[in-house]
């Protein structure tokens, strides 16, 4: 019994983890869609800081929230 509880709790956490990287992914595909420059160009040609603090609040933000969603 104590099995079957720790196996369905290590797939759903598999589950929820390639659901947040999904859902984060899209999020970053989106937001270099939207921007007029390339984002990996900014930041690691132009070493341009504050798009990549920006880029990075975001992915933080970003998941907050899905693990917040996926905990409710």
């Amino acid at each position: 019994m104590f099995e079957a509880i720790v196996l369905a709790e290590f797939v759903s956490m598999l589950f929820y983890t390639f659901v947040g990287m999904l859902l984060l992914w899209i999020a970053y595909k989106v937001i270099d869609i939207v921007t007029p420059c390339p984002i990996i160009k900014e930041i690691e040609e132009d070493q341009n800081t504050s798009l990549a603090v920006l880029i990075g609040s975001v992915f933080l933000s970003m998941s907050i929230i899905i693990a917040a969603v996926i905990l409710s």
